[in-house]
C-alpha cells in the first residue's frame, strides 16, 4: 500500500498547524500590527515562500483554527443519521467536534479572542462565519428535503451559530477560568432535553416546515386540515 500521499498530507497539516500556532502566539505577545509574515515563518521554522504556500496573509494564519473547527462541524453534521431531528443533529455534531479536538486553555482563549478583535481579523472572521452559516443552512435544507434557500433552514442555522457565539463568549469571560468541558455554557449540553426543536416545535418561526405536515403558520402542529389558525 502506498503511504507516500498520506505522509505528505500529514506533513502539510503539521506545517499549517505550526504556522497557525506561531501566528497566534506572536499576535498575543506583540499585537497583530507588530507581527510580520517573516516573523511567523521564522517562528515556525519555515521560509517566507513556504508560508505563502499555505496562507495568503497573517490574518489567515491566525484564523486557521477557527476555520478548521467550522469545517469539522459541517462535516460532522452532514454525517449525522438522516432521521435525527435538526437541532438534535446539530447538538450531536457539536459534541463530536468538541470531543475530537484538544481542550483549549482558558487564558489562551481570552488572549486569542482579544487578538481577533483587530479590525482586519474581525472582518475576515465575520465573513467566514457568514459563509459557514449559509453552507450549514444548505445542508439542513438538503437533509430535510427542502429548497436550498428554505427560510426555516436559514433561521435554524442562524439560531445555532448565535448559540455557539454566546456560549463561547461566556466561556472565555468566566472568572476564574475553567476547562471548556466543565463549563455550564457548553453549547452541546446546555440546551434543555425537552425543549422544542427550533425548526419543529410549537411557536417557533417556520415550525413544522422542515419536516412537512406541520400547520400552516407553525403554531400548533395539528396540520393544515385541523389548524385552529388556518385562514
Amino acid at each position: 500500500m502506498d503511504t507516500t500521499g498520506g505522509l505528505r498530507e500529514r506533513k502539510k497539516e503539521a506545517t499549517r498547524k505550526a504556522l497557525h500556532e506561531a501566528a497566534t502566539r506572536l499576535a498575543i505577545e506583540h499585537g497583530l500590527d507588530a507581527v510580520t509574515v517573516e516573523a511567523i515563518a521564522d517562528a515556525a521554522g519555515v521560509s517566507r515562500r513556504t508560508f505563502s504556500n499555505y496562507f495568503a496573509g497573517k490574518e489567515d494564519a491566525l484564523l486557521h483554527g477557527d476555520e478548521e473547527r467550522m469545517s469539522l462541524l459541517l462535516d460532522s453534521f452532514a454525517a449525522r443519521p438522516p432521521g435525527e431531528p435538526p437541532w438534535a443533529a446539530l447538538r450531536g455534531a457539536c459534541a463530536a467536534v468538541f470531543e475530537s479536538t484538544d481542550e483549549p486553555d482558558p487564558q489562551m482563549a481570552v488572549q486569542a479572542r482579544l487578538a481577533r478583535q483587530h479590525p482586519s481579523v474581525l472582518a475576515r472572521l465575520l465573513t467566514h462565519y457568514a459563509s459557514v452559516e449559509r453552507r450549514l443552512a444548505g445542508i439542513i435544507a438538503e437533509r430535510e428535503g427542502r429548497p436550498a434557500d428554505d427560510p426555516a433552514a436559514r433561521v435554524l442555522a442562524a439560531a445555532f451559530f448565535t448559540a455557539l457565539r454566546i456560549a463561547a463568549q461566556r466561556w472565555v469571560e468566566e472568572q476564574p477560568p475553567r476547562p471548556c468541558a466543565s463549563s455550564p455554557t457548553r453549547p452541546s449540553t446546555r440546551w434543555p432535553a425537552r425543549s422544542p426543536d427550533p425548526a419543529r416545535g410549537p411557536g417557533a418561526p417556520g415550525s413544522g416546515a422542515l419536516r412537512g405536515g406541520g400547520c400552516c403558520a407553525g403554531c400548533c402542529g395539528r396540520g393544515r386540515a385541523s389548524c385552529r389558525r388556518r385562514p
